[in-house]
């Protein structure tokens, strides 16, 4: 009975290796800003795992990424806090995950906080068994509320343990964190619709979910909903594509209002270019500081498009000066970095604004006057007492050459500043969705070099990350992530199917080379997030928001990649409005609502309507919505 007693005390005692922070070595820039914490972090790997289950301790993973203000909160509160890291490190194994490297673990967690509490957000911190079944989930919690739950979950665990079910994600409710629309309650027709049937569509359904994205849109500030705004780049890509055919006159407005709300207020950096992550308010006033690069790469999409339908020049510099800003900012060695912080030594926003007396030390007082005719700098702008950059609707009426000139010596004002920390670590796949986008641009705005560009980045992707037979997911500081993820094979199919329409010969090879690289992510129980080996597969989400959903770019690019190689593209259903924007973009090239044209030799791109593709063959024809004619 002794020897019985002091075997189980053998079993039950933690290794060495993991009774202590272990995120010095991490292959992540998040991590590492964890490896101070008293807590004893450990990074998720198949050993931690089965050092849970040897010592049936219960999981604590937290979920984030380097650019993200609460996960810094948290992590100086609660996870330098001593009573709190005495419970994890008791009680718990407490992993750190950085969600833009293990997707799929952060998609399994989000979803399961979504259902259980009707949100979400980061940092996403959730409990869960030695077999990876889900007890509860938060996001920021105090030190205080946080020790008392860890202190539940723990006293749970023990008495309950057998009572845990394990969890299966319902994908098939994306929309369950959305709540409804701001038109809701006082618009019948603004309640969610079914998927409409698959099958031939017809011009009238497109404009049906043209019009229904109306019931999201803010008529009054321009973007979606009454809160806080987000850029709705999917939504505003299927209207932008749907210019010619289905947008109504309203929802050329609606488009139009969103575009230049995004330009000229709080979401758009006016002096170094690009945008950043959202508005924490209606009217677009003041941004959370952080700058994404899916964000930079889907903007310059929309803009570069925007710019080609609608004729407007601002939207040409939009698209210009996001590209500047990639370059100067986000750019490495060939390809590009991940993220900007919000904040700057721990104060969000602290690079980018301007108090009055920093103002009026740096500028003439005919300087002040230009400034504050070209921007907003009242009350309504400030954040915690000083001034964000607010364009006025009229700035453009004034001497441009003045106000550039000033907005380029406030800019190198305030390089002089501490500047954002930035997240170093690069990710395959949103290099791949910036290399779409540069291209697209360089088409949209007949400017081959960013086209050139694009299909540069292109090759310095296949060059670091693809090993002839995968796709690596990320590298930072030398570390190579080697696992697979279906976001980042679909955006560099789509990226290769781009290059072959116009150079068939080099870029074919690589698209008949994707399309089993995307299709090993589906199987008969659908798409899946990853190929993990230390996780269970996780159903891959497609919901569209801020980038297309892994779902709707696979089936985007290998509808694309069906069109070059002369396979059959089957038609695909049309999803819900604003969820699923981007999916139904993906419909509208399967289902005829792009112009397909063949002709012997490469076309001009600024003679083809925006929703094109070009095939090399004869006779030179455009077949659009079923109906081929001589081009």
């Amino acid at each position: 009975m002794h020897e019985m007693a002091n075997q189980q005390e053998a079993k039950s005692e933690r290794s060495p290796a993991y009774s202590q922070n272990n995120l010095s070595q991490a292959p992540s820039p998040y991590l590492r800003q964890h490896q101070d914490n008293p807590v004893w972090w450990q990074d998720w790997s198949e050993d931690i795992l089965a050092e849970a289950v040897r010592l049936d301790l219960p999981l604590f993973v937290s979920s984030g990424y380097a650019t993200c203000h609460w996960c810094h909160v948290m992590a100086s509160q609660a996870f330098s806090n001593p009573a709190v890291a005495a419970v994890l490190n008791q009680s718990f194994i407490s992993i750190k995950i950085d969600r833009e490297l293990r997707s799929d673990i952060d998609q399994f967690l989000m979803q399961y906080l979504v259902e259980m509490s009707g949100q979400g957000g980061w940092p996403l911190n959730a409990f869960l068994t030695p077999d990876l079944k889900p007890i509860f989930a938060l996001t920021y919690a105090t030190p205080d509320q946080f020790a008392r739950i860890a202190g539940q979950v723990s006293v749970f665990y023990a008495g309950r343990k057998q009572e845990i079910p394990r969890y299966r994600p319902e994908l098939d409710r994306p929309l369950a964190h959305l709540g409804s629309s701001p038109a809701a309650d006082h618009a019948g027709s603004a309640t969610m619709q079914p998927d409409f049937a698959a099958g031939l569509p017809n011009l009238a359904q497109e404009q049906e979910l043209c019009e229904q994205l109306l019931h999201w849109h803010d008529p009054v500030h321009g973007g979606f909903g009454s809160g806080q705004k987000f850029p709705p780049h999917s939504s505003l890509l299927f209207w932008l594509y749907q210019w010619q055919d289905a947008a109504s006159e309203s929802v050329q407005a609606a488009c139009r209002q969103t575009l230049d709300a995004m330009m000229q207020r709080g979401l758009h950096d006016h002096l170094q270019g690009g945008i950043f992550r959202y508005c924490v308010d209606r009217q677009w006033t003041i941004p959370h500081f952080e700058k994404m690069l899916y964000d930079q790469a889907m903007a310059l999409w929309v803009y570069a498009l925007a710019a080609r339908q609608t004729g407007e020049t601002d939207y040409r510099d939009m698209a210009f000066s996001i590209v500047d800003s990639l370059d100067e900012t986000f750019a490495r060695d060939g390809l590009y970095l991940t993220a900007l912080d919000a904040d700057t030594n721990h104060r969000e926003g602290a690079t980018y604004v301007w108090s009055e007396a920093e103002l009026r030390s740096f500028l003439s007082s005919e300087e002040i006057d230009l400034l504050r005719s070209a921007y907003d700098l009242s009350s309504h702008s400030q954040f915690e007492g000083n001034y964000h950059l607010i364009r006025r609707p009229d700035a453009l009426d004034l001497d441009q050459a003045k106000r550039m000139t000033l907005e380029k010596k406030l800019l190198a004002i305030r390089k002089r500043r501490p500047q954002p920390q930035a997240d170093e670590k690069i990710l395959s796949g949103q290099n791949a969705l910036l290399a779409v986008a540069l291209i697209q641009a360089g088409r949209f705005l007949n400017e081959p070099s960013l086209e050139v560009k694009g299909k540069l980045l292109v090759e310095n992707i296949l060059e670091r990350f693809w090993t002839g037979e995968s796709l690596s997911h990320a590298v930072y500081d030398q570390d190579m992530m080697t696992q697979s993820f279906l976001f980042d094979a679909a955006a560099l199919l789509l990226a290769v199917c781009l290059l072959a329409e116009t150079d068939p010969e080099r870029w074919l090879y690589f698209v008949t080379t994707f399309v089993p690289v995307v299709r090993q992510f589906s199987t008969l129980d659908g798409w899946s997030e990853s190929l993990a080996s230390d996780f269970q597969p996780v159903p891959a989400a497609w919901f569209d928001s801020p980038t297309p959903s892994p779902i709707s770019l696979a089936e985007f690019a290998l509808t694309y990649a069906a069109y070059l190689v002369g396979d059959d593209a089957s038609t695909l259903p049309w999803r819900q409005p604003y969820g699923a924007d981007f999916a139904n973009l993906a419909a509208m090239l399967a289902n005829g609502g792009y112009h397909v044209f063949i002709s012997p030799q490469a076309l001009p791109w600024p003679n083809l309507p925006a929703n094109s593709i070009q095939l090399r063959g004869s006779p030179a024809t455009d077949c659009y919505r079923g109906t081929c004619r001589p081009y």
